[in-house]
């Protein structure tokens, strides 16, 4: 696994748009000389610019082995030509151990490589065609296999010094063959020009092989990127992302037997990317598909096309269609060539005056953002310290920081050695909290947490396991470890010195579990969807913990300022048995969807959490009381400060209740956004009807997000701004886009753009993920393409325009469809979209002012 991952990354890296426009550090000439009569010496000569380095075609190390690809040259077949000798070699030829392959020893040249090989010839006015094939690695880096075709023109009458080759021009399409892997073909899932932001994340290879009695499997590859994830067949395509699918075309000489089965790292969870809707999902790579099939005539070629969705941490692609074909007899299985003489109808949706606009917009204002959400490990750091505060306010710990520090201090000899006892007390908590971090996932690993995170059986314990922390809290009872090893511990710490001060942490350690193991185990769960979370949280809690054992040996005059202990500390730990709970619904609501118990929809994990705060609220007042609380003389100002805060929190959820008559729509809690189940796993909302004399008209006209009246057709859409003469915001999106959820649900919400959307512009969505067939397949020519469906079709617009496969995408265009304004992705902020909007709506009525003439070409 450690090496796929390696030589995964190592190919990522090579389709980022930076690479795309780099010019092949091998470049290749070819060459004839005659030998005899009817000898000839091909010569393939490859320059290899400096920091460069491809591969020897004879390497030491077998097929099997992940190494890199080895330089190939392949003939097409035919009977005019024969080998005559072995492919020769010649060059800076060197054998070392390579880095970037697990240091895997490989034969590689550098500069200048020659390779000659030796044919004989039976008829001359035939020319010998073919392609070679070599891979190049820098010391950080691989780009993908390149192959050049090439054609040696050769005639009897020609003698040594005449003879001259002729080199055809790369290959068009994006594909590119795997020497080394009999019957392989990996291809390229989308377009990747240069400079054009295109991500394609999945490469594609293809295998048959025989299983006896006429049957023969087939397999298909998905090789993922690191960071990116593919869909199982049967995961639910309603409410989620689309499945991997595989359509074969139905033809003579074969059937199919039993369906396509699957093998990979594979889970089902909730996907944040699809409102917590539950998904099958593939974690690593590679994919395996394979399929059984009865050939009754193994010389017919095997066709079809696979469809397959992809998705990274903060975005989806649009569908993405692979054609394939398997011959049987011997032919390795290829990427079907998409060839317009097939008959197919053929579409351009390349439109010039966008394009030209695009590059540069009508009005000045405004800036390309195609902005994603950067996520990062300081809120986990802050998770961890905020435990760590509250922690020292709980019974357990509170006390003994004075008695600690007085400890220090008195026992020292001087307020230096304090100082330093002091310091290195708390150095030595930083280091047993973030042990147990490390060890959590030393033994468990980042994927093993991830998955527990989102697991239905470990979300169920989470609930239980918090609802039992929830009543220790409440003072029912008591979690602690075994007094044995307090007891070893604290024996340990009378010896004094470095060993003494580190076990009394450690005795603290342990002595506190009561109070803080509920703390910890929180903050480790909410952290396991990084690798480093389990260390970052620990390090910040720790770091909370050990500040005031520092501060008060510094500075011990402060102890005077800190509060008495009391009933006081019992109060925090009962506020933080109401946390606990209500977190424990957040896991209980994860197990529901998962299992789809439908026992907590948005309405009862919201009425659940407003009972929770409210009791939390008349707690605070005084008017429920637990076993451990002292009597409540009067209420003091910070308990009545946070007992108002509560209430205020109460009130708040209790407006996500609230129904939005415009939106049709709950109003979604930005606050509970990844707590709440999504506002759609509900029990009441309804949709109205779009205006029906529009719709006679303009079948794609309907009501999209927020109850907005849209077009789910470009053309239809334009068509009717030009009878409005009115602006276009043209929408990119899909049904399975997380961050065009959030843009519909916290910024089109909002009366300063919501306005401008109804009133201002026609508003055309176009789903790239929408699976509703074409009338018709369609072949795209600039991207040499098949357009199966209607997400299809919009994937190509978007691409062949604006060079772009992200979701969202708003573009804002005249009804001559000219780009107003630089277009704009994802990111948060109502006022900056309003302005973004103003922006386009500003250059159109400046436009239209100045006379030019609108929805005319």
């Amino acid at each position: 696994m450690k090496k796929q991952l390696l030589l995964l990354a190592l190919l990522a890296s090579a389709f980022l748009p930076a690479w795309s426009q780099m010019e092949s550090p091998v470049q290749w000439t070819f060459e004839a000389r005659p030998v005899s009569a009817d000898e000839v010496d091909l010569v393939f000569e490859a320059a290899i610019q400096e920091g460069w380095k491809t591969y020897s075609p004879k390497q030491s190390y077998g097929e099997d082995a992940l190494g890199p690809v080895p330089i190939g040259i392949f003939f097409d077949e035919g009977s005019h030509f024969s080998m005559a000798g072995e492919l020769q070699e010649a060059g800076k030829r060197k054998e070392a151990q390579e880095p970037l392959f697990d240091n895997l020893t490989v034969a590689y040249y550098t500069g200048k490589a020659v390779f000659t090989q030796r044919v004989k010839v039976a008829d001359f006015n035939k020319p010998i065609t073919g392609y070679v094939e070599s891979m190049a690695c820098n010391e950080e880096m691989c780009l993908p296999p390149s192959a050049e075709d090439f054609s040696f023109s050769l005639n009897a009458e020609q003698d040594a010094d005449q003879a001259a080759p002729t080199q055809a021009p790369t290959a068009a399409l994006p594909a590119f063959e795997v020497s080394g892997t009999e019957g392989a073909t990996t291809a390229a899932g989308a377009m990747d020009s240069p400079g054009s932001g295109l991500a394609d994340p999945v490469q594609w290879s293809f295998e048959h092989r025989p299983t006896g009695e006429g049957t023969y499997e087939l397999a298909f590859t998905a090789t993922v990127a690191e960071g990116w994830k593919i869909y199982s067949q049967h995961t639910n395509p309603d409410d989620g992302p689309l499945p991997t699918q595989f359509n074969f075309e139905e033809q003579p000489g074969y059937s199919l037997e039993g369906d396509v089965t699957e093998e990979g790292e594979k889970k089902s969870a909730p996907d944040p990317l699809f409102g917590g809707v539950v998904v099958t999902k593939f974690t690593g790579s590679p994919v395996v598909f394979r399929q059984q099939i009865k050939a009754t005539d193994p010389t017919a070629p095997i066709t079809g096309y696979l469809t397959y969705m992809a998705c990274d941490d903060t975005q989806c692609l649009p569908p993405t269609d692979v054609d394939f074909s398997f011959h049987l007899s011997g032919q390795a299985p290829t990427v079907a060539a998409v060839d317009p003489a097939t008959g197919l109808k053929t579409i351009d949706q390349r439109i010039a005056a966008i394009r030209a606009s695009y590059e540069s917009p009508v009005g000045t204002c405004g800036v390309e953002d195609v902005a994603k959400e950067d996520t990062n490990l300081f809120w986990t750091f802050l998770l961890g310290f905020a435990g760590g505060l509250l922690a020292l306010l709980t019974p357990c710990v509170f006390p003994m920081i004075p008695l600690t520090v007085s400890f220090f201090t008195k026992s020292s000899k001087d307020r230096a050695t304090g100082l330093r006892n002091a310091l290195i007390y708390g150095l030595s908590i930083i280091v047993i909290y973030v042990s147990i971090g490390l060890l959590i996932t030393g033994v468990f690993g980042a994927t093993a947490l991830n998955a527990l995170s989102t697991n239905w059986i470990a979300n169920t314990l989470f609930f239980i396991i918090f609802l039992f922390f929830a009543f220790s809290f409440f003072g029912y009872y008591e979690i602690t470890l075994p007094s044995s090893w307090a007891n070893k511990s604290d024996a340990m710490a009378d010896k004094g010195g470095l060993i003494g001060i580190f076990f009394m942490a450690f005795t603290l350690a342990l002595v506190s579990f009561s109070c803080t193991g509920p703390i910890i185990g929180s903050a480790l769960v909410q952290s396991a969807t990084n690798k480093l979370g389990p260390f970052v949280v620990m390090l910040g809690f720790s770091s909370a913990l050990a500040l005031p054992f520092a501060l008060f040996a510094a500075f011990p005059g402060w102890l005077n300022s800190l509060p008495r202990s009391g009933g006081w500390m019992n109060s925090v730990k009962v506020v933080l048995g109401f946390l606990e709970l209500a977190l424990a619904l957040k896991f209980l609501s994860v197990a529901d969807m998962t299992m789809h118990w439908n026992i907590l929809p948005y309405e009862a994990f919201l009425g659940a959490w407003v009972l929770i705060f409210a009791a939390l609220t008349a707690y605070l007042f005084g008017l429920i009381k637990f076993p451990h609380d002292s009597p409540m003389q009067k209420l003091s100002p910070t308990r009545g400060g946070v007992a108002l805060a509560s209430l205020a929190f109460t009130v708040y959820l209790a407006t996500g209740f609230m129904y939005n008559g415009e939106t049709k729509s709950y109003n979604a809690l930005k606050l509970m956004s990844g707590l709440a189940p999504p506002a759609n796993y509900n029990l009441f909302l309804t949709k109205s009807e779009a205006d029906e004399d529009i719709k006679a008209r303009f079948p794609s006209f309907t009501k999209c997000a927020n109850d907005l009246d849209c077009f789910k057709d470009y053309e239809e859409g334009l068509a009717y701004a030009k009878e409005q003469r009115m602006p276009v915001l043209l929408d990119f999106t899909g049904y399975g886009c997380v961050n065009c959820r959030k843009t519909e649900e916290h910024i089109w919400v909002e009366d300063v753009v919501k306005d401008k959307l109804e009133q201002d512009f026609v508003l055309i969505s176009l789903y790239v993920d929408d699976r509703k067939a074409l009338e018709e397949i369609l072949y795209s020519v600039p991207r040499q393409e098949k357009l199966r469906n209607v997400g299809n079709l919009w994937a190509d617009f978007q691409i062949v325009n604006f060079e772009q496969n992200s979701q969202p995408l708003y573009v804002m265009m005249s009804p001559d469809e000219e780009v107003l304004a630089a277009p704009r992705g994802y990111k948060e902020g109502v006022q900056d979209y309003a302005d973004f909007l103003e922006c386009g709506l500003n250059t159109f009525q400046n436009t239209k002012a100045s006379g030019k003439p609108l929805g005319e070409k």
